[in-house]
């Protein structure tokens, strides 16, 4: 399972084509609100898990994408414009966010 084609669309969505021939829109918001990271999803270390602070602060750019990078052929790594760029969406990940989150096309 793995994209054939991302596509930006209305300035605030995410058009995926997947190998399957399932396709799917997102909007940015969704997508960058389940950010994999840590800083966003928390971590678990032992039997504790970390959870990340929430800030009702919106910075600019927070839900506007600089660039997408490829990284191997297992994921891709967004890179938001205000800075965030350590969230790796494997394509099982990104798959799972599209079908809970996204509209079927």
């Amino acid at each position: 399972m793995e994209p054939i084609e991302i596509t930006k669309i209305d300035g605030d969505k995410l058009k995926i084509t997947w190998l399957d021939g399932f396709v799917s829109v997102i909007s940015l918001k969704d997508l960058r609100d389940n950010c994999p990271c840590a800083s966003c999803q928390g971590e678990q270390v032992g039997f504790k898990k970390f959870e990340p602070l929430k800030l009702d602060v919106i910075k600019p750019g927070t839900y506007e994408i600089d660039s997408i990078e490829p990284v191997g052929n297992y994921a891709i790594q967004i890179i938001w414009k205000d800075g965030h760029d350590t969230g790796i969406y494997s394509f099982e990940y990104l798959r799972q966010v599209m079908e809970k989150f996204g509209t079927k096309i």
